[in-house]
C-alpha cells in the first residue's frame, strides 16, 4: 500500500465515524437515555474531527493545500465548540468532589511505622499514590514533625472554617459553571444548525469517498510522522522534568499569589506538549493502522489531560473567589480549593515525568 493509499484509508475511516456519530446524534431522543446517547455521539464526533484535523496538519504535503487549509480551522472550530459543554460539566464535578473531600473529616491515620519499616502502600508506589491511600490528599506533603506542627498550630484556620464556607462555595461554583454549561450547550445546538457546520459535514462526506491527494510523486509517511515526533521531543525538553520528578516540589504553587496570568503562563509549556503529543499519537495511528496504541504514550497523555483539567479547575476556583461581596468563609474555602487543584497540577506533572522517562528507558 502506498503512502497516499494508507493516508486515504485512515481519513476515510475517520470521516465515516464522523458521519455515523452525526447520524446517532440527530436520531437520539429527548429522554434521559437519549441525552446520554447524544453526549456519547457528540464525544465520538468530536474525536473524529480532532483526528481528521491533526492528520491534515501532519501530512499536509500529501494533500491538496487549498482544501486542507480551508477544512482544518473549521474542524478546530467544531471540536472546540462541542468540547465546552462537557468540559464545564467535568470541571463542576471535579470541584464539587474536591470540596466534599476537603470538608469531610479525614479518617484516622495509622500509627507511624517502626524505624526501618516501609509506610503503608504497595512497594514501588509513588508518594502521591501512597498519600491518597492514607487519606490525606493526593498531593499533600507528609505531616510535619511534632515540634513544627505545634509551632504552626496557632496560625492555622480552624477546620470548621472550611466546612462553613464549603457549602456556599459549592453553590457559587454550581451556579457559575451551570450557567456556562448552559450557554455552551446552546452554542453547540446553534452550531449544529448553522450553515457553517453543514459546510463542514459536506466536506467530510466528500472525504469519506474521495480524499483529495496532491498530484505529486508518492512520499513516505514516516518522515512526516518523525517531524511531528521531533517537535514533541523539543517541547518536552523545555519542560522542568527534573524538578517535576520530585514529589511535593511546589512548582505548581510557586506563583500562587502572583498576578492572575502567572499560573496560566506556567502551564502553557505543558499544554503545548499535550497538543503535540496528541499529534504524535494520531500520526502513529496512521502509520500502525489497527495495532494497539503505545501504553506509555497513552499514560503520558492521560497525565497531561489531568494536568489541563486541574489547571482549569484551579482557574475556575480563583475566578469564583473574585466574585464581589462573598463571605470570608466562602473565599477561604475557594482559596483552599484553588491550592488543592494546583497540587493536582503538580501531581499530574509528576505522573507525566514518570511515564515519559519510563518510555525513554524502554524504547529500543
Amino acid at each position: 500500500m502506498t503512502a497516499g493509499e494508507a493516508l486515504s484509508v485512515y481519513l476515510q475511516d475517520q470521516a465515516t465515524e464522523f458521519l455515523r456519530s452525526l447520524r446517532l446524534h440527530r436520531e437520539s431522543s429527548t429522554d434521559a437515555q437519549g441525552a446520554e446517547e447524544s453526549l456519547a455521539a457528540a464525544r465520538s464526533l468530536r474525536g473524529a474531527a480532532r483526528r481528521v484535523g491533526a492528520t491534515l496538519h501532519t501530512f499536509r504535503p500529501l494533500l491538496d493545500q487549498e482544501w486542507t487549509e480551508a477544512l482544518r480551522p473549521e474542524l478546530a472550530w467544531l471540536s472546540g465548540t462541542l468540547a465546552r459543554e462537557h468540559a464545564y460539566a467535568a470541571r463542576l464535578d471535579r470541584l464539587l468532589g474536591a470540596l466534599h473531600r476537603l470538608s469531610t473529616p479525614a479518617p484516622a491515620v495509622p500509627a507511624a511505622p517502626a524505624a526501618g519499616t516501609r509506610p503503608a502502600g504497595r512497594a514501588g508506589d509513588p508518594p502521591f499514590q501512597r498519600s491518597r491511600e492514607l487519606g490525606d490528599g493526593w498531593a499533600q506533603p507528609p505531616a510535619p514533625r511534632t515540634g513544627e506542627a505545634r509551632a504552626r498550630q496557632g496560625t492555622r484556620k480552624p477546620a470548621g472554617q472550611l466546612a462553613v464556607g464549603a457549602a456556599k462555595a459549592a453553590a457559587l461554583l454550581e451556579r457559575q459553571l451551570t450557567l456556562a454549561r448552559t450557554r455552551a450547550h446552546s452554542a453547540a445546538l446553534q452550531a449544529f444548525g448553522s450553515s457553517r457546520f453543514h459546510a463542514v459535514a459536506d466536506s467530510v462526506a466528500v472525504m469519506a469517498s474521495d480524499v483529495p491527494l496532491r498530484p505529486a510523486p508518492d512520499t513516505d509517511l514516516k518522515p512526516l510522522a518523525a517531524l511531528a515526533e521531533g517537535h514533541l521531543m523539543e517541547a518536552v525538553a523545555a519542560l522542568p522534568l527534573l524538578r517535576a520528578g520530585h514529589p511535593y516540589n511546589a512548582e505548581a504553587l510557586v506563583h500562587g499569589l502572583a498576578a492572575d496570568t502567572a499560573p496560566e503562563a506556567q502551564d502553557a509549556p505543558w499544554l503545548k506538549v499535550r497538543s503535540l503529543l496528541r499529534l504524535h499519537r494520531y500520526a502513529q495511528e496512521v502509520l500502525l493502522g489497527d495495532a494497539p496504541p503505545d501504553a506509555r504514550l497513552t499514560a503520558a497523555g492521560a497525565a497531561l489531560n489531568r494536568h489541563r483539567e486541574a489547571a482549569e479547575a484551579a482557574a475556575a476556583a480563583a475566578s469564583a473567589a473574585r466574585t464581589p461581596r462573598i463571605a470570608p468563609a466562602t473565599a477561604y474555602a475557594l482559596g483552599v480549593l484553588h491550592a488543592d487543584q494546583r497540587h493536582e497540577v503538580e501531581a499530574a506533572r509528576f505522573a507525566f515525568q514518570q511515564a515519559w522517562l519510563r518510555e525513554a528507558v524502554t524504547a529500543p
